[in-house]
């Protein structure tokens, strides 16, 4: 199925007030993140839409590398000019988190989220989020989120073949790549919204709770040397993640690695 995805397909799709009304659509590009950045520079307004059909430098966190085969996802960063403080900006990557959860369910599925912001189908994780910051003095001049979304993919490497899955993978037939950033702008619209007016988690916690898949199951913490099991119990209104230890003592956890024992093949 070879359905044509450009920017015109793209925008056709987007029903919002700001988030998406202006796509930048390239064949190729080094990652979505530095051409969203490109644009910021040329003073392309809050909201704009970085999507490319290839690129050849995406990357991940932690700077790992990272390439789909051309034809098969959605990579797209969405520029944000924010008002509010840069202390508050990491937890945006929680707010496009919970959005592409909602939008993809909206196509059907059950995806939920692995803490803090991995959208995971069958166990698996469907999406990458990047997240960039640049300030002067102590404002935000603009914030990046990349996304990357595993949609009409058939195969994956050997290595990551118990980590990954696609929307294809999980349905058995192909999606049109045209309607996922329309329906991951109108979830984050919203979400965001909330967000900034209360520079915190609070308006949405609930929404995110019930998709967050470690809710009310068995955790370990690894921070360093310092590892304990317990039981996660949601997260507060900054996002961090509340663990019940097994002495019913509670331990909040913002940091490190958190794994999910029985719950996920890929960690």
């Amino acid at each position: 199925m070879d359905i044509l995805y450009d920017k015109d397909t793209i925008s056709a799709n987007i029903h919002t007030k700001w988030a998406g009304q202006t796509v930048h659509f390239v064949k190729r590009t080094d990652s979505t993140n530095l051409m969203a950045k490109r644009l910021a520079d040329r003073k392309f307004p809050h909201g704009t839409l970085a999507v490319a059909e290839y690129q050849s430098a995406g990357r991940g966190r932690l700077g790992r590398s990272w390439q789909a085969p051309r034809g098969t996802s959605v990579m797209m960063s969405l520029l944000l000019l924010p008002e509010f403080e840069p202390k508050y900006a990491s937890m945006l990557t929680i707010v496009m988190g919970l959005s592409v959860a909602q939008a993809v369910n909206k196509l059907g599925f059950d995806t939920t989220i692995k803490w803090p912001n991995d959208v995971v189908a069958s166990h698996k994780k469907i999406c990458g989020i990047l997240t960039e910051m640049a300030v002067e003095g102590n404002k935000i001049r603009n914030v990046v989120i990349g996304v990357g979304i595993n949609i009409n993919i058939k195969k994956f490497p050997e290595e990551m073949a118990d980590k990954a899955t696609s929307l294809y993978l999980e349905a058995g037939h192909e999606f049109d790549r045209s309607l996922v950033p329309g329906l991951v702008m109108e979830a984050f619209e919203k979400n965001y919204e909330k967000f900034a007016k209360t520079c915190d988690l609070s308006l949405i916690r609930e929404d995110y709770e019930e998709l967050l898949a470690n809710m009310d199951q068995p955790v370990r913490v690894i921070a360093g040397e310092d590892s304990f099991e317990g039981i996660a119990r949601g997260i507060t209104d900054i996002g961090v993640l509340i663990v019940e230890r097994q002495d019913g003592t509670y331990t909040t956890v913002n940091a490190g690695e958190v794994s999910v024992r029985g719950l996920y093949s890929y960690v």
